[in-house]
């Protein structure tokens, strides 16, 4: 290489150097704010991941990425509120204590932005901690203008605080921005009345009313109070100038009704009552509310022992007219149920009933009421019948299947009533009255059936609830003693039973029966002895004590008492052949 050329490379190499650490020194302010724009770009870039998966509810996901971004850029108030919002969706012990303070970071980075102290509140709510709630709110509405419709809540979190005072200087501040208004003066009466200041409740009352003279629910809503709060005739002036006002007033004149009613004036409230049902515009809905208000009242006030008989003669009558103007309204059918049970005529309340779903009513009360009462009319076709309607609208009711059970039971239809009392137990819940009701009849059906593992399973979960259980008892014992089984524990709950009635015929019956199967002969004697001496004794009872003669020997005896049993029970062809062979086959 010759020297000319290595002075070039030489000159270049120098040159290149000095621009190099020219370069350097002019860039060291570049570099810096190159490698911040690129920190936020990457913090940017996590804040985004994070809002993704926070969108898709991966919150252990979106925390990792806001917690990333809040790295990268500390200055970042969004971060913090959405690191806030995650953290606050967790159930961790300290999840909440932690969402506190990343919004708190939040709105010290950014002390105008509204969204954030509201998140704040809804935190420290969640923490029970309300005095940071509130003062929370009271910087918010410092700090962001047009915020004032957060008074309201505010001043609901005094109340949450036990802060009253606090709480209605709060909602005087918000009718001072918006007027006089229904949500804080019925909050401010709630306030008076909680403290015992009823005059003072009764007074925001009357300025609601003064503001919003043509608003019905204000009136209504402070007559009631003056009425709840003993000064019903203060009430009834009320609604009374209310009226001259605003005659057309249905629910005013409800309450006055009431109001009468309830002050003795039982002729103006009859007047007013029968002005009503009369009133062509009146709706028949509110006839029929005003009706069952009635029945309830009459209901109430035979269960107090009251004289009814002119109520009971009037409510009777209004139904009659309604039901004359209205005669395919299930509702109204329905209260006319209710109305002749209260009154004890259970024939015509089963045929309203009837009537009530026949035109419609979806009220289960209405089903359950008619299979009630055709169960204790002992009509078990019908009950089947409407047993099975009623599983079209209700399928899940236990009481359907108990009633449908019932009935096949009685009727000797074991195996449907097994499927329906089975399906009622499963559905009863943890219903302990019902389900020893439903053992009950599953043991004496299962028996019917000779599944008697089945019949003894059912029998034990009674006793194991109702250790005393009578008809159980009785049933039982009686049934094992039938069937030769487990005699030892018959005999226990016989015992037991006629220890607790001793002069009950039909236990002692059992108990004699139980010793006859266990071969104690002259006991048995006894205790059958008793129980024909008990009065009314069956055929059962006789042809029992001609079988215990029988064994102790006592022919003659026995063929006598078995005599009285077939004259008793004609058909019984197992008594005439004892007779006629005088001897048990």
């Amino acid at each position: 290489m010759n020297t000319r050329s290595l002075r070039s490379i030489l000159f270049l190499g120098l040159s290149l150097g000095f621009l190099s650490a020219f370069a350097q020194k002019d860039s060291r302010k570049k570099s810096t704010n190159v490698s911040e724009a690129v920190r936020l770009v990457e913090a940017e870039a996590n804040f985004t991941e994070g809002e993704k998966y926070f969108l898709l509810e991966d919150y252990s996901k979106a925390l990792l990425y806001f917690l990333k971004a809040s790295e990268l850029n500390p200055r970042s108030a969004a971060t913090f509120f959405k690191l806030a919002e995650v953290l606050a969706k967790g159930k961790g012990e300290d999840d909440l204590k932690n969402a506190a303070i990343n919004i708190e970071q939040a709105i010290k980075l950014d002390k105008k932005n509204p969204f954030y102290y509201l998140s704040a509140v809804g935190i420290y709510n969640g923490q029970g901690e309300f005095s940071k709630s509130a003062a929370t709110l009271e910087t918010l509405l410092k700090e962001v203008p047009g915020m004032e419709e957060q008074l309201y809540e505010l001043a609901a979190i005094y109340m949450f605080d036990k802060r009253d005072a606090d709480a209605l200087r709060t909602y005087e501040r918000a009718e001072s921005v918006f007027g006089i208004n229904e949500t804080s003066s019925l909050q401010k009466q709630r306030i008076f009345l909680e403290q015992g200041k009823t005059d003072d409740a009764i007074a925001e009352g009357e300025r609601l009313i003064k503001a919003f003279p043509d608003e019905e629910r204000y009136v209504l809503a402070l007559a009631e109070l003056l009425a709840q709060n003993k000064q019903r005739n203060a009430a009834i002036e009320t609604v009374e100038k209310y009226l001259i006002e605003n005659p057309e007033s249905i629910n005013a004149k409800m309450q006055l009704v009431g109001f009468y009613r309830d002050n003795g004036e039982e002729e103006k409230s009859k007047t007013l009552v029968l002005k009503i049902f009369a009133d062509k515009n009146v709706q028949a809905a509110n006839k029929i509310v005003m009706l069952g208000a009635l029945q309830s009242d009459l209901a109430q006030r035979k269960q107090l022992k009251q004289p009814v008989e002119d109520l009971e003669k009037f409510v009777v009558e209004l139904f009659h007219q309604l039901s004359g103007q209205y005669p395919d309204d299930g509702n109204l059918h329905m209260v006319g149920g209710d109305i002749f049970l209260t009154i004890d005529q259970p024939e015509m309340a089963k045929n309203e009933f009837s009537k009530a779903v026949r035109f419609g009513v979806s009220s289960f009360d209405a089903w359950q009421n008619l299979l009630y009462l055709e169960t204790e009319m002992n009509q078990l076709d019908s009950v089947i019948t409407h047993a099975d309607a009623t599983l079209e609208y209700f399928p899940n009711q236990a009481m359907v299947f108990y009633f449908k059970g019932f009935a096949h039971l009685r009727k000797r239809e074991y195996n449907y009533a097994v499927n329906s009392l089975e399906q009622a137990k499963k559905l009863s819940g943890s219903n302990p009255g019902l389900l020893i009701e439903l053992n009950t009849w599953l043991g004496d059906a299962y028996q019917a059936l000779k599944l008697y593992e089945k019949s003894s399973k059912a029998y034990d979960e009674v006793l194991l609830a109702s250790p005393d259980n009578d008809i159980v008892l009785n049933n039982y014992s009686y049934y094992l003693a039938l069937r030769k089984a487990d005699l030892e524990k018959a005999e226990k709950m016989s015992s037991q039973l006629v220890k607790v009635h001793p002069a009950n015929a039909s236990y002692l019956d059992t108990h004699a029966w139980v010793l006859y199967a266990r071969e104690k002969y002259r006991e048995a004697k006894k205790y059958i002895e008793k129980a024909i001496q008990a009065g009314d004794a069956s055929a059962t009872l006789y042809e029992h004590y001609g079988d215990i003669l029988f064994k102790l020997g006592e022919v003659d005896d026995a063929v006598v008492q078995w005599k009285k049993a077939k004259l008793l029970d004609q058909k019984n062809e197992a008594i005439e052949k004892k007779i006629a062979n005088r001897k048990i086959l």
